[in-house]
């Protein structure tokens, strides 16, 4: 299984390089390498997963290390749809994922990778659909935020055409993130109240991921009701991409509660 992750590591930033360099110097060989790159990156991230699931008789979400895994997968599957099934001229989502990806896998790398025991807290139905929400929701806003960075790079060289496309794109992902984020809320209250006798205990995992919540829900507000477009969600997109790191990564490092294991 080590090997299969590593493996997928060295791929994605492989795939990392030849995106780069393809857009650097407008190879279109280089471009398709980098996508068949990303391609054989995720297939080997798919079995390592798989694999990893099968030897540890669960769902592999249970660590820090196995989520940010599956955050790096989601954000390569996110990024390969949309270069596939999206409109001409959506390839480029490729190479603003693959580093992304590698980078994501990168942090798991730093992380204990040892199979353990589920808490029997985590022993619950609610297990997979909580986490894999979570995992789901955190890819969606980390390719928004990319989307936005792009936008504010083009924004003076682009058509406008290929500007309205990102900016639309964007607004889709964080949508769909923010449904998934509170999946991940309404099934965590739930699931409290079955391990803790709680719905709610102010965890600092739960109240950044509230915050977290809360900062996309105006990003929403100010799109559909005071018809922000372009520059500033570009830019909204971008800071609050923060707050889900530091929902990620922060909290764990920096505060203890009840979701410390993960």
């Amino acid at each position: 299984m080590n090997t299969l992750f590593m493996l997928s590591l060295i791929l994605y930033f492989i795939a990392t390089l030849l995106r780069f360099a393809g857009a650097a110097f407008r190879k279109d060989l280089l471009k398709r390498l980098g996508r068949i790159g990303v391609i054989l990156a995720a297939a080997v991230h798919v079995i390592y997963v798989v694999w990893r699931g099968i030897a540890a008789h669960r769902l592999p979400l249970a660590n820090q290390f196995e989520f940010a895994t599956a955050f790096a997968l989601m954000v390569a599957l996110f990024g390969l749809i949309l270069a596939f099934r999206g409109k001409k001229g959506m390839d480029w989502v490729l190479t603003l994922c693959a580093p992304m990806a590698f980078l994501l896998q990168s942090y798991a790398a730093l992380q204990p990778r040892e199979i353990t025991e589920l808490m029997p807290a985590l022993k619950s139905a609610w297990f997979g659909l909580h986490i894999g929400s979570a995992a789901l929701s955190y890819a969606a806003f980390a390719v928004a935020a990319l989307l936005g960075l792009r936008y504010l790079i083009l924004e003076k060289k682009a058509e406008e055409k290929v500007l309205k496309q990102m900016d639309l794109l964007s607004y889709k992902l964080v949508s769909f993130g923010f449904l998934m984020l509170s999946i991940v809320i309404f099934s965590g209250c739930i699931w409290a109240e079955q391990a803790w006798s709680t719905f709610w205990s102010w965890d600092p995992k739960e109240t950044w991921a509230l915050i977290t919540w809360i900062v996309y829900a105006i990003y929403l507000h100010q799109r559909l009701r005071m018809k922000w477009r372009g520059r500033r969600m570009a830019w909204f997109s971008l800071i609050a991409f923060i707050f889900v790191m530091f929902t990620f990564v922060g909290v764990n490092a920096l505060m203890s509660g009840l979701h410390s294991y993960g």
